[in-house]
């Protein structure tokens, strides 16, 4: 999945546009988002859908299944929030209920926002973002190897199992689970095997233990774009405000 997300990222038609306007817009819209009412959480999903279906011509069966995946998590914690215990039995509370659809909803708009971001911004020029907005540079230092190191844990993974199917491995059910079992077993000590091999590598060619980004670049973001951001956004603030101020909960 992590590989289809960095080719998604670099294949799409926003991933050229200013990575610090996307960065700006998401942060404003899960804002939005956190603070206000269903109904304009429900507008901002679809619009983050349009921007990055329509928009970035990311598939949508792509985008449905992330979303769907993601949703299945906060789907799992709802019934926490929506069960209570009445004089030893079991049973639905309708605030719980409530609770839980709110929660719910404010997740998914929020999901779809990151979505957006993800999928439309290389993981480089994030970094780059984040350096130029003054993150510490031990932060975005850990970022970086934790990002490299889950590309050599998932290659590591893919070459085990491969090696696991060319000597006749999993070829049924008990087999299967015996071969994911060793795979797991072994899986971390090889990608550590590996990252020593990179670690060594860096120190034979200078590495001073600083890695350094190259310097963001400004990237400009069509006139277009920028005029939807604004006036879309000017339309939900209002589309809240109204709802505040007609008592809507």
């Amino acid at each position: 999945m992590i590989r289809l997300i960095d080719t998604l990222s670099h294949g799409n038609r926003l991933s050229s546009a200013s990575p610090l306007w996307k960065c700006g817009f998401a942060a404003a819209m899960i804002v939005l988002a956190y603070a206000s009412h269903p109904a304009v959480q429900s507008a901002i999903a679809l619009w983050m859908a349009a921007w990055t279906v329509v928009y970035a011509r990311i598939p949508a069966r792509i985008y449905l299944t992330m979303l769907g995946s993601g949703c299945l998590f906060f789907v799992a914690s709802l019934p926490a929030l929506a069960v209570d215990i009445r004089h030893g039995a079991l049973a639905l509370s309708e605030s719980g209920l409530h609770t839980a659809a709110r929660l719910f909803g404010r997740a998914a708009c929020c999901l779809s926002v990151m979505l957006f971001l993800i999928l439309t911004t290389p993981m480089l020029r994030l970094f780059q973002v984040l350096q130029k907005l003054r993150a510490p540079h031990l932060l975005l230092e850990l970022m970086l190897v934790t990002y490299r190191f889950l590309f050599l844990l998932l290659d590591t993974a893919r070459m085990m199992h491969t090696a696991q199917r060319a000597r006749g491995g999993h070829g049924g059910f008990k087999s299967r689970i015996a071969d994911t079992a060793a795979l797991a077993a072994r899986l971390f000590d090889r990608t550590m095997h590996r990252y020593r091999g990179l670690s060594h590598g860096l120190v034979s060619r200078g590495f001073a233990g600083d890695i350094r980004l190259a310097p963001y670049e400004p990237a400009a973001l069509p006139l277009r774009y920028r005029l939807e951001i604004a006036l879309g956004g000017a339309l939900l603030l209002g589309f809240e405000i109204m709802l505040r101020i007609g008592g809507y909960e």
